[in-house]
């Protein structure tokens, strides 16, 4: 009798201890009764909740607090680095401790690697080939995008655009530009003496004033010199690729994009082992 009584205290004593490890691997029903893992879960409402304030709702900056997504020093902290920074803060940047979090703070950086892109990486959604044709092609990006070292110089250097973004964020972007802020805008200057200029805004303060046309002539303004100038809305880029190019295209060129970023980052690691192995 003791001894069957014995055996059971140690059978409940093994379900409770295996019930307690598994508590942070449990699922739970969330979106209509789909399940999820609720470190996932967690991760997320946590970081939504006591980060996203400062940091944004994906992670790349606010008002308050900077990039932590797609941040390059921030990618390369290790897993233990990040949960230091949540749990005990940043001294003079800003950034408070977050020690009351406990545990979830493991939930939050694992949610920071998902915003990151460091779990896997997303499958190209077409032909990445056909994608570079248009690219330097039908689509004309390359006409004011570089990638690679490859193209313009009116707009930004997309090399490492795709490597921090989903493929649905990557069309949003292409079909829906944002207008440009007040660096990198087109702008009409008309000088006092009737001449006309316009072309993008490169630097400017209180007194001067440079703009680089779409030929790579930059022009630099005194403010005094100047008659009027004006500010044009919206984006340089076309705002109809919606259309001009049909969902396969779309998917090729997100895929380009995305390849090139893969490709750039690589080379980077490439570069620094190289570096590293000649140091020693």
């Amino acid at each position: 009798m003791v001894l069957t009584l014995g055996l059971m205290f140690l059978c409940a004593l093994v379900v409770a201890q295996r019930v307690a490890s598994n508590d942070h691997r449990s699922f739970r029903p969330v979106n209509g009764g789909q399940f999820a893992d609720t470190a996932t879960v967690d991760g997320r409402q946590t970081f939504e909740s006591r980060c996203a304030g400062c940091h944004g709702l994906d992670g790349r900056g606010g008002e308050r607090a900077p990039d932590i997504a797609s941040n390059a020093k921030t990618q390369k902290r290790s897993d233990d680095d990040l949960y230091r920074v949540i749990e005990r803060g940043f001294p003079g940047t800003g950034m408070p401790a977050f020690a009351s979090m406990g545990v979830n703070i493991k939930n939050v950086v694992a949610y920071l690697r998902q915003l990151q892109g460091k779990n896997q990486p997303a499958n190209l959604p077409g032909n990445a080939q056909k994608g570079r044709e248009l690219f330097y092609g039908k689509a004309r990006c390359s006409e004011c995008h570089v990638v690679a070292g490859s193209g313009g110089f009116i707009a930004s250097d997309l090399s490492g655009f795709g490597g921090s973004r989903s493929p649905d964020e990557i069309r949003q972007a292409i079909v829906k530009p944002s207008g440009a802020n007040r660096l990198g805008g087109m702008m009409i200057v008309k000088m006092r003496d009737g001449q006309q200029y316009s072309g993008v805004v490169r630097n400017e303060d209180n007194f001067s004033l440079q703009i680089q046309n779409l030929d790579g002539d930059f022009h630099l303004f005194q403010k005094s010199e100047i008659a009027s100038f004006s500010r044009q809305t919206g984006s340089l880029m076309p705002a109809d690729y919606g259309t001009t190019l049909n969902p396969y295209e779309l998917n090729d060129l997100i895929s380009f994009l995305m390849f090139a970023a893969r490709d750039a980052k690589a080379n980077v690691s490439s570069r620094k082992k190289f570096e590293d192995d000649e140091e020693q």
